[in-house]
């Protein structure tokens, strides 16, 4: 049987704000076998103007999104194009972009990631694949998490595989079926407390560590209602604003002890999660650097290997696993599955745009 080559850049902007992901990856796949490369990658910073924009985003009117879709998908033209001219990248197959998550509200058929607008081919010029999570929303899903299709083609051996961002998501196999969903937020919490701090984040938890568990405090984080629900669930920026924050904020306690207990949450949470606390678990996702974290996980799950991979993977698996999902698309092969979003059926998502 012949083997298939893709040579494509995938693109990720997460929660936590922290840039544009960009990974050059080579794909092969024969007799259902895929392999994959990540060659040049980069994370391009956000301005803080920009950063203001896309956390003010959420309160937006439709008016302000369209306009902020439109100058988000120039910039977002302009850094991929600067990455391939940097690096020299030619006959690319197709740019796979997730864009920027500014509303998800799967409870009300809506989810907007922005950066997905038809204009964007013609701009870098290439063929785009793009707007994963819309369609899985109109059939009834979460339109997320979309990563577990990577996990079970790409990282079949391990027994889960968790992603601590923006917030913290698992996959995992059961009966023959992928499962997955997200946990809690991370990142979106511990860094706005990092940032009253006048830091970008907490340096391997090591301000977290210095800090005092409020039981109080963790105790009603662990009895919010979102961790009372079954699988699939998914969680968006929303429930940070609304929710977890104003919670954390009615607790006069000093900004560590914040930390150390949203750490201790975010740990406890895990382990519930996942159904066998035995086996390994693939940790990926900017949360994997924070040592502090990462011990409480282990404190909570003794019998679990965990490990972390290289930097490439660990920092860049997101814009990878898009980068496949943009792959699965242009073979008009499934990319999303009904048993981790909840959607009427596995399908192929995602809308393709060639430049002009």
């Amino acid at each position: 049987m012949k083997e298939d080559y893709y040579n494509v850049i995938g693109v990720m902007s997460g929660t936590s704000l922290d840039g544009v992901d960009l990974a050059h990856i080579q794909f092969s796949v024969k007799n259902n076998k895929w392999t994959f490369e990540i060659l040049e990658s980069e994370t391009i910073a956000y301005s803080s103007s920009w950063i203001k924009s896309l956390k003010s985003a959420v309160d937006y009117s439709k008016e302000q999104l369209e306009k902020l879709n439109q100058n988000y998908t120039q910039l977002l033209a302009s850094i991929i194009t600067d990455f391939i001219e940097k690096h020299k990248i030619e006959n690319l197959d197709a740019v796979c972009s997730h864009g920027h998550t500014i509303l998800h509200q799967p409870q009300n058929g809506f989810t907007l990631q922005i950066g997905n607008l038809p204009e964007m081919a013609s701009l870098i010029p290439q063929t785009v694949v793009c707007d994963f999570r819309v369609q899985d929303v109109q059939l009834g899903g979460q339109g997320a998490p979309l990563v577990p299709i990577g996990d079970r083609i790409l990282f079949p051996q391990y027994d889960y595989c968790m992603n601590l961002g923006g917030f913290s998501n698992v996959s995992f196999e059961q009966n023959k079926q992928r499962i997955a969903f997200d946990i809690s937020p991370v990142n979106t919490v511990l860094n706005f407390y990092a940032n009253q701090l006048g830091l970008d984040y907490d340096d391997k938890g090591n301000i977290s560590r210095t800090g005092k568990i409020d039981t109080n405090l963790l105790n009603e984080l662990n009895a919010l209602d979102f961790y009372q629900k079954k699988y699939p669930k998914s969680l968006g920026f929303e429930f940070v604003k609304e929710i977890v924050l104003p919670l954390i904020e009615s607790f006069e306690i000093a900004i560590e002890d914040k930390l150390c207990t949203f750490t201790e949450h975010v740990a406890q949470q895990i382990a519930l999660a996942l159904p066998n606390k035995k086996g390994s678990l693939f940790i990926t996702g900017g949360g994997a650097y924070n040592n502090f974290l990462i011990e409480r996980i282990q404190y909570y799950l003794p019998e679990m290997k965990i490990i972390i991979p290289s930097t490439k993977i660990l920092e860049f698996k997101e814009a990878l696993i898009f980068a496949l999902l943009g792959v699965l698309k242009l073979r008009g092969e499934i990319n999303v599955l009904s048993s981790v979003t909840g959607s009427e059926m596995d399908h192929s998502s995602g809308n393709i745009y060639y430049s002009k």
